[in-house]
C-alpha cells in the first residue's frame, strides 16, 4: 500500500514539473510573442484616446472599460479560434484578410484627416454612412463600436505576428499562448490608456495637495498640458492608423505579385539607411507607408460613400433589418 502511494505520488510530482515546465514556456513565448508585436501595441495604445475626445471626465474610465472589454472579446473570442484555425486548415486566406483590414485602418485615418482639411464636406460624407447621433448616449455607443471595430483590425494584426512568432509545437500550446498575449496586452494597452485620461486628475491633486511648490507647480502643468497631449495622441493615433493600414496592404500586396508600393518604399529604405543612418532610415520608410496608406485611404472614402455604404444598407434591407 505505501509503496502504491509513494509511486502514486512520484507519478504526481513528474506531472507537476511537466506542468510547470510548460508553464514557463507559455510564458516565455508570450513574452517574445508580445515583443515582436509591440509595434502594434504602440499603435493601439495611440488610437483610443482620441476616441474620447468631448466627453465629459467621468465618462471616460467607462469608455475605456466598455472598449478594453471589447477588445478582449475581439481577441479571446474571435480572433483567437480564427487565427488558430485559419493557420491549420487555410493559411492563404490570412494575408487577404489582414489587407481589408489594412484598408478599413487606411480609410478610417484618411477620414480624419479628411475631417480636419474640410469639415463641412466630410460631415456630408459621414452622415451618407451613419445618422448623425442626437444625444450623448447614442454618441458614446457609436464611438465605442467605432474604437472596437478598429482595435479589432490592430488586435488582429497583433494576433498574427504573435502567432507567427510561436513555435508549432501544439495546438494547444499556440492557443494557451496567444490567449496570454491578447489578454496581457489588453491590460496593458487600456491601463496605460486608462492613466493617460486620469493624468489631469492627477495634476489636480497635486496642485491642491503637494507639499512641495515644485509639485504644486508640475500639479498645474500637467493640467494645463493635457490638452495638448491629447491633441497629440489623436494625432499619432491618426497617423499610426495610416501608417499600419498603408504597411499592412502595401507588404500583402507583394505576395499577390504587385511588388511596386514595398520595393520602391525598401529602396527608400536602403538610400536613407546609407545616407544617414537606421533612425532617419525608419522614419523614411514609416513616411513611405504612411504616404502609401493616405492614398489608398482617400481613395476609398468616396467608394465607402457612393457603393459599400448604399450596397450595405440594401443588403440589410432586403434581410428586413
Amino acid at each position: 500500500m505505501s509503496i502504491g502511494l509513494l509511486g502514486l505520488l512520484d507519478d504526481i510530482a513528474g506531472i507537476v514539473k511537466v506542468a510547470a515546465s510548460s508553464v514557463d514556456d507559455v510564458a516565455g513565448m508570450a513574452t517574445k510573442a508580445g515583443v515582436k508585436a509591440s509595434a502594434a501595441v504602440i499603435d493601439d495604445a495611440a488610437v483610443t484616446p482620441r476616441y474620447l475626445d468631448g466627453f465629459a471626465a467621468k465618462r471616460e474610465l467607462p469608455i475605456v472599460g466598455k472598449i478594453a472589454l471589447g477588445s478582449l472579446k475581439n481577441k479571446l473570442l474571435f480572433l483567437l479560434p480564427a487565427a488558430l484555425v485559419l493557420s491549420f486548415f487555410l493559411p492563404s486566406a490570412i494575408t487577404p484578410l489582414l489587407m481589408l483590414g489594412g484598408a478599413y485602418l487606411a480609410y478610417e485615418g484618411a477620414e480624419k484627416v479628411f475631417h480636419a482639411l474640410a469639415p463641412s464636406h466630410a460631415e456630408g460624407h459621414e452622415e451618407k454612412l451613419t445618422p448623425v447621433a442626437m444625444n450623448a448616449a447614442s454618441r458614446e455607443d457609436e464611438q465605442v463600436a467605432s474604437a472596437i471595430k478598429t482595435d479589432f483590425i490592430l488586435s488582429a494584426e497583433i494576433m498574427t505576428i504573435a502567432l507567427a512568432a510561436i513555435p508549432a509545437n501544439s495546438f494547444i500550446m499556440q492557443a494557451a499562448v496567444l490567449a496570454l498575449v491578447g489578454t496581457g496586452i489588453t491590460l496593458l494597452v487600456y491601463g496605460a490608456v486608462a492613466l493617460i485620461v486620469r493624468l489631469d486628475d492627477m495634476g489636480m491633486y497635486l496642485a491642491r495637495h503637494a507639499l512641495t511648490g515644485f509639485g504644486r507647480a508640475l500639479g498645474r502643468a500637467m493640467v494645463k498640458g493635457m490638452p495638448t497631449v491629447m491633441l497629440v495622441l489623436g494625432v499619432i493615433g491618426t497617423a499610426a492608423m495610416i501608417w499600419v493600414g498603408g504597411s499592412i496592404v502595401a507588404h500583402g500586396a507583394g505576395g499577390f505579385g504587385w511588388h511596386g508600393p514595398a520595393a520602391a518604399i525598401e529602396h527608400v529604405h536602403e538610400l536613407a539607411d546609407h545616407a544617414a543612418g537606421p533612425i532617419v532610415a525608419w522614419f523614411a520608410e514609416t513616411a513611405g507607408f504612411g504616404l502609401f496608406g493616405l492614398a489608398l485611404g482617400t481613395v476609398l472614402i468616396p467608394i465607402a460613400s457612393t457603393v459599400i455604404s448604399p450596397g450595405w444598407k440594401a443588403i440589410k434591407s432586403a434581410f428586413g433589418k
